[in-house]
């Protein structure tokens, strides 16, 4: 890992060349079967100590991020204490043990279906997973974020593709993070970094990686998630891409609290200048639903927010432009985008309106992702339709929202609930989608173009499934068993034994 100094002056790390990247995956290969075989408290001790590292470097850090980014102190400050609590989440999860799912059938002469042999199975871990990180998350979703703690936490070595919109914030965190690993225990090579698009795209080929995970744009998303089908042997490419999280008002709620929905709904437009990927994308209101005024007040109340990179800032400039010149689209607060003399872009929310309709004919012009302070005010006449509306309209998405009155629970309501549930990860009544709980219970996940895998999660313990998968050992002997499947048990964690001979047959319930 390459030393660092916080300076103005340090360049970034340079791409990383064909013959390092093979030498990373020799490492993270040598490194596999070192680190799978730790016991889970040791695995959670090296997990605590990385979050303990990252919250004693917090303030340096925490400068660094907004140099790169331009996201705010306060932001950044919240992103790196959910990192550590991500870290710490899963160290209590692998502790716990039930995420190895061990299941024991002893063996039984007596089996309704004949002589049952010895069989027990568990997760292992996959082997060295490849992390290309995200742009918008500098620390939850990147070096250290949920992907990383999550397959580090299920036995395997990691490689991060280090993400160009933050390389010195990426450099910095990798070496605190390693160092903290290897000193608790890890062995040389279980975190690593490259950097540069060649770099991941050959290490996605190369047949030493086992996984890979992503969070970006639909197209780059794709594009890798082909590479990793294409290979000799195909991997599991978990993909988290676009998604325009629609949200659905109901009159009686409008009637009941219009002031806090326009307050929640512009907060969850506007924040992080809306390069978050659960923004609501739309909103959805009855016709005369009068909100226009109270929107575009509070629209006009939001400080100019810089956006993360000159990259995303001009795709947001060509997103905000065909939608402004899109037919039947009116604005309701227009908002403003300036660039600096280095093509930085800054902007303020721009909110506008367009009749369902109209959306609906309009639809290649307006449906995609805008990724920036940008949301559609989608009206529309009856609530009857709005679960017809939405299957018409919108693919897979991470969230799908729904206000509604006190009590009110229509068929109508009904519908499009279960619609949002066939459709999106994480069904929300009442809320705004952004601000995503690092829980055991957390969805983040959906069905495409949200992610490349609808089956699985990014955010909360669950996500660790991702890299494990499953075998099974028949008729071994205790001594050349994994410590989870052994009568001994002792890593002590839960074991699941079998029910006994013929009480499996349909003729005993």
């Amino acid at each position: 890992m390459t030393s660092f100094v916080n300076s103005p002056s340090t360049p970034a790390p340079a791409p990383t060349s064909p013959a390092e990247s093979g030498q990373v995956a020799q490492r993270a290969t040598d490194a596999s079967p070192v680190w799978a075989a730790l016991p889970p408290r040791d695995r959670a001790r090296a997990l605590v100590a990385a979050a303990d590292a990252l919250e004693a470097n917090r303030a340096e850090l925490v400068t660094v991020a907004m140099s790169e980014t331009g996201l705010s102190e306060a932001r950044l400050t919240g992103e790196l204490t959910r990192t550590a609590v991500q870290l710490r989440l899963f160290a209590d999860t692998i502790v716990d043990g039930t995420y190895l799912d061990v299941r024991i059938d002893d063996a039984d002469p007596h089996f309704a279906l004949g002589v049952r042999p010895d069989l027990r199975r568990y997760r292992m871990p996959v082997g060295p997973v490849l992390n290309f990180a995200a742009s918008n998350f500098p620390f939850a979703f990147s070096v250290a974020g949920g992907d990383t703690a999550a397959a580090l936490a299920a036995g395997n070595p990691v490689i991060v593709k280090a993400h160009s919109g933050h390389p010195m914030l990426s450099e910095r965190t990798g070496a605190i993070v390693a160092a903290a690993l290897e000193v608790a225990g890890a062995p040389v090579g279980t975190l690593q970094l490259i950097y540069g698009q060649a770099a991941g795209v050959d290490l996605l080929k190369d047949p030493r990686i086992a996984a890979a995970s992503f969070t970006g744009s639909i197209r780059a998303g794709r594009i890798l998630a082909d590479i990793a089908a294409a290979r000799t042997a195909p991997i599991p490419f978990y993909g988290e891409l676009g998604s325009v999280n629609p949200a659905f008002v109901t009159r009686a709620a409008l009637s009941e609290r219009a002031d806090t929905i326009a307050d929640g709904y512009v907060a969850s437009v506007s924040g992080s200048a809306g390069q978050l990927c659960t923004k609501p994308g739309f909103l959805f209101l009855p016709v005369g639903h009068g909100l226009a005024d109270a929107l575009a007040g509070r629209a006009d109340t939001v400080a100019e927010h810089r956006l993360l990179n000159p990259g995303i800032a001009a795709g947001y400039r060509a997103r905000r432009a065909s939608i402004l010149a899109a037919p039947g689209v009116t604005p309701i607060a227009e908002g403003s985008l300036r660039f600096d003399n280095e093509g930085q872009g800054w902007a303020t929310p721009t909110i506008v309106s367009v009749r369902v309709d109209d959306l609906i004919a309009q639809r290649d012009a307006l449906l995609d992702e805008a990724f920036g302070p940008l949301s559609i005010v989608v009206e529309y006449e009856s609530e009857d339709e709005l679960a017809a509306h939405a299957e018409d309209l919108f693919e897979g998405n991470l969230t799908g929202t729904v206000h509604a009155g006190v009590g009110e629970a229509s068929p109508s309501l009904r519908a499009l609930i279960r619609w949002i549930a066939e459709h999106a990860g994480r069904v929300l009544f009442g809320g705004w989608p952004t601000g995503v709980a690092v829980t055991p219970a957390m969805q983040h996940g959906g069905p495409w173009p949200a992610t490349t895998n609808d089956t699985s999660t990014s955010v909360g313990s669950a996500a660790i499934d991702r890299f494990l998968r499953p075998v099974a050992y028949q008729d071994m002997p205790q001594v050349l068993l994994p410590e989870p499947l052994r009568d001994e048990n002792p890593w002590d964690v839960p074991q699941q034994r079998g029910l006994e001979g013929e009480s499996l047959t349909w003729g005993h319930l």
